[in-house]
């Protein structure tokens, strides 16, 4: 493939299985380990949680109209948009080793995404390996230009002295660009709600509800869609044993049905019981985070 943005590292893994991100990040991050059912065990730095006080989105007269400005879609300029991607390449551009994955959002071939992420931590490629779906070795060869790209530099920060920057965490969309660029921030979780919000956004002009819910059917095709916050038991209540899931977190519906946007599912592990929460109790296995 052709490199993005002009990068040329030494090594670039490509949709690298789930085996080579676990040696990569093994070998090369002190902190990784694997747990006693063979997860991968990573460590997200300073933040163990998503920051919504660092988003931005850029504020562009094409999408201006349609986004809901206010506390959660806090405007920033292009230029802006701009400096913090440049010190995203710079940054990835002196790693000797980067991890670049193509992959789809949206299991409904009409309205999926071809989605980028191009990031220097084979934890976060792994992460995104499971949240996103994996095309097949043809549509991989033909995948292409993508729909949307990530570019993950959270090991780096941003500058504090950048106009409109509230920290050194900075985690920016641009629509019209089709780029979400991430600093000061590594963990993983931003990248999989970048696509979500990306999703939020073109779902709905193509006729598509999109949905933070998780589902499940049962053997008769009744459906069941679980809303709630995080941390309120979507996943819980979607990992029936009687019935069969569709996904945990996001979805789409439309006139032909409902189908999940992603291609895993994101769980909360903390006091796991396995007789409580058997299904995701023993989810913790090789290929995990």
């Amino acid at each position: 493939m052709k490199i993005p943005y002009n990068l040329k590292p030494a090594n670039l893994h490509r949709n690298a299985s789930p085996a080579e991100l676990y040696k990569l990040a093994i070998l090369t991050e002190k902190d990784s380990e694997l747990s006693d059912k063979g997860a991968l065990i990573a460590y997200s730095g300073s933040k163990t949680g998503r920051s919504p006080k660092d988003k931005r989105v850029v504020k562009s007269p094409e999408s201006e109209a349609d986004v809901w400005w206010g506390d959660v879609n806090i405007p920033m300029d292009s230029p802006q948009f701009e400096v913090n991607k440049e010190r995203a390449l710079d940054y990835l551009g002196i790693q000797d080793t980067l991890y670049v994955l193509d992959a789809f959002a949206g299991w409904d071939t009409e309205h999926r995404l071809k989605v980028r992420v191009i990031c220097s931590r084979p934890y976060h490629a792994l992460f995104m390996h499971n949240m996103l779906i994996s095309p097949t070795a043809e549509e991989l060869e033909n995948f292409g230009e993508p729909d949307f790209t990530i570019i993950n530099a959270g090991k780096f920060p941003a500058n504090g002295h950048t106009v409109g920057m509230s920290s050194k965490t900075s985690i920016d969309l641009n629509i019209e660009a089709k780029e979400m660029v991430i600093l000061g921030t590594e963990y993983a979780g931003e990248m999989k709600k970048g696509v979500f919000t990306i999703m939020n956004y073109l779902m709905p002009k193509r006729g598509v509800l999109s949905m933070h819910c998780s589902c499940n059917v049962g053997d008769e095709h009744d459906v069941s869609l679980f809303f709630g916050l995080s941390g309120t038991g979507k996943t819980t209540l979607s990992a029936d044993g009687q019935r069969h899931l569709i996904g945990d977190d996001e979805h789409g519906w439309n006139d032909e049905g409902v189908f999940n946007i992603e291609g895993g599912c994101y769980a909360k592990c903390i006091d796991l019981s396995a007789t409580k929460e058997p299904e995701i109790f023993n989810a913790i296995r090789y290929g995990s985070v």
